[in-house]
């Protein structure tokens, strides 16, 4: 669906417009009569569910020992 709203009654109402936009639908701004932006409304993003071993290689542990850890000894 297509609409025209002029800018200066947009403002007032856009929570409304927002609330009734379906997926697909366009709402041409105009001021003074003239198209000035297009409000295209989006459909949700479908969310992908997680994979197991998507972060493998991305960490790589330097040391293997606790020498690294000395200064932090007042702390654990």
């Amino acid at each position: 669906m297509q609409t025209t709203m002029a800018v200066e009654d947009i403002t007032v109402t856009l929570p409304e417009l927002l609330d009734s936009l379906t997926p697909g639908d366009e709402v041409i701004l105009t001021r003074n009569q003239q198209p000035v932006a297009k409000l295209v409304s989006e459909s949700p993003k479908r969310h992908q569910p997680r994979k197991a071993g998507n972060c493998i290689g991305m960490i790589r542990i330097v040391a293997d020992d606790d020498k690294h850890l000395e200064n932090f000894e007042e702390y654990m």
